[in-house]
């Protein structure tokens, strides 16, 4: 084979591979698109009377997975099965936000951490490498990082709107999520650095506690009878 040959054929497999990130790229704008849908929808709850509205958003919010699942199903064909990790950094950060999405999802219906397999489920892709198509551990682990920031958030609007138990009840979770964390020997530094941004949302939300206390409202949260989920 002459030098002329051997990089026409360098060429052939360099087109076909800036064909496949194309592709690639295309059903990842979508799921962006989709994300940014999801987000919009969910920020409501922020708002005052979004309290109220909180389980419709949520079912919204599931419909919308529905077309996640759909993209996710068109995302796997674009590449070779065994090349997951070689296209990863295509999709890795929308499928952190994804996410988080969904596990903002859950908490508010439910106060709980979704599990991985949980969300795996929810977004149509696998939980086990060895199945395909899968939501890698530290992707789950960022955007149940990004899931903290937007309840310490969501601590502080919900004084504003009047809700005292709510703030209580998230420091009682986010504490748990940060004993959880601290079990785990972080190698990733992207992961480490963003973990390390956890420690301020809990002082964040142990602040909106603290002022409850200090005001004498977290008693009458509590006799309340924990507030409205």
């Amino acid at each position: 084979m002459s030098v002329s040959e051997m990089f026409a054929a360098l060429q052939g497999a360099l087109g076909q591979d800036q064909d496949i990130r194309e592709e690639i790229r295309k059903v990842v704008q979508a799921l962006e698109q989709t994300a940014r849908e999801i987000l919009t929808l969910l920020q409501g709850v922020h708002q005052g009377p979004g309290f109220q509205h909180i389980p419709k958003k949520c079912q919204k919010a599931r419909e919308h997975f529905g077309t996640v699942r759909t993209q996710m199903e068109s995302l796997k064909t674009k590449f070779p099965a065994d090349q997951y990790y070689r296209f990863h950094e295509h999709w890795r950060f929308v499928l952190q936000r994804l996410v988080f999405l969904a596990a903002f999802v859950v908490y508010l219906e439910s106060e709980t951490l979704v599990t991985r397999e949980a969300v795996a489920e929810i977004l149509g892709i696998e939980a086990d490498r060895e199945r395909g198509f899968h939501l890698d551990i530290e992707d789950y682990l960022s955007g149940v990082l990004t899931l903290a920031s937007e309840l310490a958030r969501l601590a502080v609007n919900s004084v504003t709107a009047g809700d005292y138990s709510r703030p209580l009840r998230i420091s009682a979770f986010i504490n748990e999520l940060d004993s959880g964390f601290r079990l785990l020997n972080l190698k990733n530094d992207s992961l480490r650095k963003r973990y390390d941004g956890l420690k301020y949302d809990v002082k964040k939300i142990e602040e909106v506690v603290y002022d409850l206390s200090i005001r004498g409202l977290n008693k009458e949260a509590t006799v309340g009878g924990g507030g409205e989920k």
